[in-house]
């Protein structure tokens, strides 16, 4: 792999963290062969696997058990929707059989789904990369093997929670200044939701109405160290 291939994958998997919902195509099983598109809110695992929730009611999820190959497009709003940065994931399906452990996550992007996760019907499945077309703007086309796209194992994952309990409760401030340095949004409540090895998102209150922000890490974070390090630096930065 080349290191333009790999930075390739590292730049699709990081568009795709600043997104919450996409398009979902399975392979109708009621009008055979066609396929069939639904909006679908996702998060990402700690990999960069697209993780939706979904019923046994909904027609994509009869469609996904009868055939699990999905498409995933995820595209932000544009004024010109040709020219603006996107991707396509193409990959496999698969109900995961716990929801307890990826819950918490998808609730803090997705608090609204509360109601939906307690019902039994409502399973998570995660979409395993086959290939990823990334289209980073006008002339930049590019096809992704999964094993350039997606991010090792690292102990982040166990580590996660107690990131964000600390920032919450000891370092707001320093999430408002965050969000003031990087995204010039003036605001005094803010939350971190979620961190991963790109980064971490901060939901927070910009003109009376709540917002979820991206922030970059500028090199992968992979433990609790390297994270308040990068978190510290970021600190500094926007003191400054």
């Amino acid at each position: 792999m080349s290191a333009a291939e790999g930075n390739n994958g590292d730049a699709a998997r990081r568009f795709v963290r600043g997104q919450h919902s996409g398009v979902l195509s399975t392979i109708s099983k009621r009008v055979e062969g066609f396929p069939f598109g639904s909006v679908a809110p996702f998060i990402l695992d700690q990999s960069g696997c697209p993780v939706i929730l979904i019923s046994t009611l909904a027609e994509h999820t009869r469609n996904i058990d009868a055939d699990p190959r999905v498409s995933l497009i995820v595209q932000p709003y544009s004024p010109d929707m040709q020219v603006a940065g996107r991707v396509t994931l193409l990959g496999l399906a698969r109900r995961l059989d716990d929801k307890s452990a990826l819950g918490p996550r998808y609730l803090r992007f997705h608090p609204q789904a509360e109601s939906y996760f307690a019902m039994h019907d409502f399973s998570f499945y995660r979409i395993e990369p086959v290939r990823i077309r990334y289209i980073g703007g006008f002339g930049k086309i590019h096809w992704v093997e999964p094993a350039q796209y997606l991010f090792a194992e690292s102990t982040l994952v166990e580590q996660e929670n107690d990131i964000l309990q600390h920032m919450n409760a000891d370092h707001a401030e320093n999430l408002c200044a965050y969000c003031r340095h990087v995204h010039a949004v003036e605001t005094t409540q803010s939350a971190m939701i979620g961190i991963d090895p790109d980064g971490f998102d901060v939901r927070c209150a910009d003109a009376g109405a709540e917002r979820v922000l991206r922030f970059d890490f500028t090199a992968p974070v992979t433990n609790a160290l390297q994270a308040r390090q990068a978190l510290v630096a970021l600190a500094q930065a926007a003191r400054s």
